[in-house]
């Protein structure tokens, strides 16, 4: 996941949720935060952002204007779910609050750029997938 933080606070309290097979506003899966899902425990030495790499998770690449959180910072991350597969039938769709925090312990909702990408083992055969839209349909005005 791609992450540019548009403000110059703390970012990574946004809860991922994953909607299984047909879940409605309940998901089956709920995280505590976008610093957790991707491994919290390496994100900050001394104020400072850090890259790391583990076999199933990591940040690898900070883009860190002053290396804290008093300027805007891009950070590049990685998930595998190889020892803890998410497992569904029919559908999934994944959420993600773009959400920090603002002083005296108030939540800060964020207007971030995001970007993610999902792999996913397939049991052929499979009923044909839609086309991808062309580049123009993907266009932001």
């Amino acid at each position: 996941m791609g992450v540019g933080v548009n403000h110059n606070r703390w970012w990574g309290e946004g809860e991922i949720k994953f909607y299984l097979d047909g879940d409605g506003k309940f998901a089956t899966i709920v995280g505590t935060g976008t610093e957790d899902y991707f491994g919290s425990f390496n994100w900050e030495v001394d104020g400072q952002y850090v890259d790391y790499s583990t076999p199933f998770l990591g940040m690898h690449q900070v883009i860190r204007p002053n290396g804290t959180y008093s300027a805007q910072h891009r950070h590049a991350m990685y998930r595998w779910h190889i020892m803890d597969p998410i497992r569904f039938d029919q559908d999934l769709r994944v959420t993600i609050q773009a959400l920090g925090w603002r002083s005296e312990g108030r939540y800060l909702p964020g207007q971030h750029d995001m970007s993610s990408v999902a792999f996913w083992y397939q049991t052929l055969p499979t009923a044909p997938f839609p086309p991808l839209p062309n580049r123009d349909a993907m266009e932001i005005d």
